[in-house]
């Protein structure tokens, strides 16, 4: 849907850019006032922009660059697959108490007691947690934070930090990250133990976007692209996903070509399933 509604927008700008071929110039310096006076104004989510963006660069082309991405491919070349799953299942196992408390804050009664059964059963039967036999007998995980808790409760994120080695962040997350650090078992377990939980779910975490890394670079504001894909995924996580029913805010959609290339990548890969999926046309009856 949001994808549609973009290219809609981008239909209806050039049909009128079309329409109004006479007054050519005049348009164009409209835009270009309207340009100037967006960027004098700036992104209200991100007043801190000068600073952050010195510290994305110094994330990105030199912790990443030089310390993150090498340990991350290292670590997938030398660790078998079911290690990396089973340390995974294990890391993401001692959310599940956090998990509970934050469905039960939320409502999600059902989705509270889902997570707390998951975590008695895949710290018991599934080996504390490296196998997920709660999956396997169709308890899925219902995975929320307590920056999502206090998101459903109406507490805006404030400003956008891009924080040294933890990347794209807010106030309300970092506060939701603190308080379910504070819940059983993580409360408890010993500084070494939180240590590789953290560093098992940052490399799987930076594993998994070495296939979109392409992405990244074929956008013209690297830093803005994630900006603005950090608040979208924060809205759809706040909202289970609800929130791509609506269209994008005129403020979101400011530089539509940075997510070009991302678009046409989703595009492709929407053709590709459903060419799949069509099924055959019945031929003529009585055939």
């Amino acid at each position: 849907m949001i994808k549609f509604s973009k290219w809609v927008s981008v239909s209806a700008l050039l049909l009128a850019s079309l329409l109004g071929g006479c007054a050519s110039q005049q348009v164009s310096q409209q835009v270009e006032q309207n340009n100037t006076s967006v960027q004098d104004a700036g992104d209200p989510r991100d007043p801190l922009e000068p600073v952050n963006r010195v510290m994305w660069d110094f994330n990105w082309e030199v912790l990443d660059a030089y310390v993150l991405r090498p340990i991350t491919v290292g670590y997938v070349t030398v660790m078998p697959q079911f290690a990396r799953t089973g340390l995974l299942n294990a890391a993401e196992n001692l959310q599940e108490p956090a998990n509970f408390m934050n469905n039960m804050f939320q409502g999600k009664v059902d989705d509270g007691m889902d997570s707390l059964a998951r975590f008695v059963l895949n710290s018991t039967v599934g080996l504390f947690g490296t196998i997920d036999v709660a999956s396997h007998i169709g308890i899925v995980e219902k995975e929320e934070e307590f920056g999502e808790t206090m998101g459903v409760w109406g507490v805006n994120t404030g400003p956008y930090l891009m924080l040294p080695a933890l990347g794209p962040n807010d106030p309300r997350s970092f506060t939701g990250s603190v308080v379910d650090g504070m819940v059983y078992p993580m409360a408890i377990i010993d500084g070494q133990f939180a240590i590789a939980r953290y560093l098992v779910s940052l490399l799987e975490g930076r594993a998994s976007l070495i296939d979109q890394e392409q992405q990244l670079e074929q956008s013209v504001d690297d830093y803005a692209f994630v900006k603005n894909a950090y608040f979208e995924n924060l809205a759809f996580k706040v909202t289970d996903g609800k929130s791509g029913d609506k269209a994008l805010e005129e403020d979101q959609l400011d530089d539509f070509a940075e997510f070009e290339a991302m678009l046409e990548y989703e595009e492709t890969d929407v053709e590709a399933d459903d060419s799949k999926e069509e099924p055959e046309e019945d031929g003529p009856e009585g055939n």
